[in-house]
């Protein structure tokens, strides 16, 4: 599966995107735009969405907004209510996010704030705002995207997997609490998917990497879960499988085992005591 069909009148006219600019979050707003969906396309390279957005527009005959946009920054709502301000918001894609590889006592803790920010305060805000004005809109809909890594916790990434784990208990409350408004929230867990940030820690030469998702598949597997208003939808066959069969503490083990040996390749933070 690589492209589905969604309503664009439930979840239009128009929809935000964040991490739009790549990977996941590159793959939704193609998938929305095919379906005529205006995109509000949020990240932080502006030229780059900008391109993204003229190419989409042309193909497509969409509108769109392109807004420079840093999770990291507490003031960041101000910047996505602005891009969005005089526009009919249906749908949210709250993806963006990104994750500090190494020991947690060897990383310094601004890293971990800050990826503790963008990874789930910033989902936080986004689901509150939007959640607010979707439930008095009536209709649209909610996108969070979580990891595999939130199910249970993985070492050598400990911070990130937690910030998912927040991400998924959130989509999953919020998904019985909207749903009487009219407002539809999918939690999508992706597994091992082909973006640019897995590439950033060589996770595409390993043997991981012969198991990893098009990202195109994994973000029509979201847009297909929210839809059928799934509460979450794990992407991939073998992904729910290995979770379905392996219990949590294997889980834990041999991810674990995993991300240490990658960390090592990549030189990640290592704690060393004296």
């Amino acid at each position: 599966m690589s492209k589905v069909k969604i309503d664009a009148t439930r979840y239009g006219p128009w929809a935000l995107v964040t991490g739009a600019s790549s990977g996941i979050g590159h793959a939704f707003a193609e998938q929305l735009a095919a379906n005529g969906i205006n995109l509000v396309l949020a990240a932080r390279r502006l030229s780059l969405l900008d391109d993204i957005g003229r190419d989409l527009a042309a193909r497509h005959g969409i509108g769109y907004r392109a807004v420079r946009l840093d999770l990291a920054e507490p003031d960041f709502l101000d910047a996505v209510v602005d891009a969005t301000r005089g526009v009919d918001v249906g749908l949210v894609v709250s993806n963006a996010g990104d994750m500090n590889l190494g020991e947690f006592v060897a990383t310094p803790h601004n890293q971990l704030v800050t990826e503790l920010r963008v990874n789930a305060e910033s989902h936080l805000s986004l689901a509150h705002h939007f959640g607010r004005s979707l439930a008095h809109r009536g209709r649209g809909g909610i996108i969070l995207v979580s990891s595999l890594a939130g199910i249970q916790g993985v070492p050598w990434i400990a911070n990130y997997s937690a910030t998912k784990a927040y991400v998924l208990s959130l989509g999953e409350a919020l998904h019985r609490e909207l749903v009487r408004h009219g407002v539809d929230v999918t939690v999508l867990v992706p597994g091992a998917t082909a973006t640019p940030m897995t590439a950033r820690f060589g996770a595409d030469k390993t043997a991981m990497g012969r198991l990893m998702m098009p990202a195109a598949a994994c973000a029509a597997e979201g847009l297909a879960a929210l839809g059928r208003r799934r509460a979450t939808r794990i992407s991939g066959r073998m992904n729910r499988v290995t979770v379905a069969l392996t219990p949590r503490s294997t889980r834990v083990r041999l991810f674990g085992r995993m991300n240490r040996s990658m960390a090592d390749r990549a030189g990640a933070p290592a704690y060393h005591a004296r």
